[in-house]
């Protein structure tokens, strides 16, 4: 019988660290994996999938292999976006996003949950409202584990497609003004990108409700980076120094009070008036879904780049899957 390497012990390894080939059978659960010459191979092999997808469209890279999307949590970027990484590949998908109608509404646990769908597939991507979750999944598989979001926590991929979104559309990180906007503490993709971004020479300001602050924990964690950060409560103050403007929703489902949620909900609205004070070379990005927060007059601005990021997106989760299955 067929026995697929052991995953390493610790999820949070370096890459470079493994014993076996770098990436491969690897889960990837959180930011903290990474170092960054490992973000240049991801984005070198994402680059590749986005001129191949280009020039055919669909290949048969990864024919025969089998993704379980398994979303605790309706989604339907990321969900989509792993399906069609995985058909452009050649690949097959096993959808399960409606989990109340499956055997986890019975009562079955999540360990009991991937085993059972590690059976079918080559490769898991999951999604689960509770912090660590993922990785808590991850010691019960022989498959490798995409984290997909967990509750407030982190969502890897999403950071990743963010930062090959900055170098495609800028050229450059290190050197570059971040503002982070919106809802900063429930908002686990401001979470990865921080971490991420803290590997790069980057002034990162977040903006946001007095409520909805960037957690300490993650300040602290980029501080030991010696990143500079900086908070405000109003966008007027860093607008014009920011290279790239990153909004975030406040996320309604993480409210347990309602009125505390209309209270900040549209505190800051991006608008064309708005955008008359930033750079000329800039980007505006948010990943999606919006509530409000972007004004769809915006989309008519060439800085306006969160629909070009929902593509580069595709690439990233192309070039994950490859790697992870030792296919790129």
């Amino acid at each position: 019988m067929y026995t697929p390497p052991n995953k390493t012990q610790s999820p949070y390894l370096p890459f470079g660290d493994r014993q076996d080939a770098p990436f491969y059978f690897t889960d990837i659960l959180s930011v903290k994996q990474f170092q960054r010459k490992d973000l240049d191979y991801i984005f070198g092999v994402a680059h590749e999938m986005s001129e191949m997808v280009r020039r055919i469209g669909t290949f048969d890279l990864l024919k025969g292999k089998i993704l379980a999307n398994l979303f605790y949590e309706p989604s339907t970027r990321t969900m989509s976006s792993f399906t069609a990484a995985m058909e452009r590949l050649g690949g097959s998908v096993i959808p399960i996003n409606e989990v109340r109608y499956s055997s986890v509404s019975k009562g079955e646990s999540l360990p009991d949950t991937v085993r059972t769908l590690e059976c079918y597939a080559d490769v898991i991507v999951l999604r689960h409202p509770e912090v660590g979750s993922v990785a808590t999944a991850a010691k019960f598989t022989r498959k490798p584990i995409i984290n997909a979001g967990d509750g407030i926590g982190e969502h890897p991929t999403q950071a990743l497609l963010d930062l090959f979104t900055i170098l495609e559309e800028l050229g450059h990180v290190d050197g570059l003004t971040i503002t982070m906007l919106g809802d900063l503490k429930y908002g686990r993709t401001v979470h990865s990108l921080s971490r991420l971004l803290s590997l790069f020479d980057v002034k990162l300001n977040y903006v946001s409700p007095k409520i909805l602050p960037m957690p300490e924990e993650v300040v602290k964690e980029v501080a030991e980076k010696n990143i500079v950060q900086k908070q405000y409560n109003t966008l007027d103050p860093v607008l014009a120094e920011t290279d790239v403007l990153y909004v975030t929703r406040v996320q309604k489902e993480r409210f347990e009070d309602l009125d505390s949620y209309e209270k900040v909900r549209n505190e800051f609205i991006i608008s064309p008036e708005v955008m008359k004070g930033a750079k000329e070379k800039m980007i505006v990005m948010h990943p999606l879904p919006r509530v409000g927060e972007i004004t769809m007059e915006v989309d008519d601005d060439p800085r306006a780049a969160y629909f070009r990021q929902m593509e580069y997106g595709l690439y990233v989760r192309m070039a994950l899957l490859a790697i992870v299955l030792g296919k790129a």
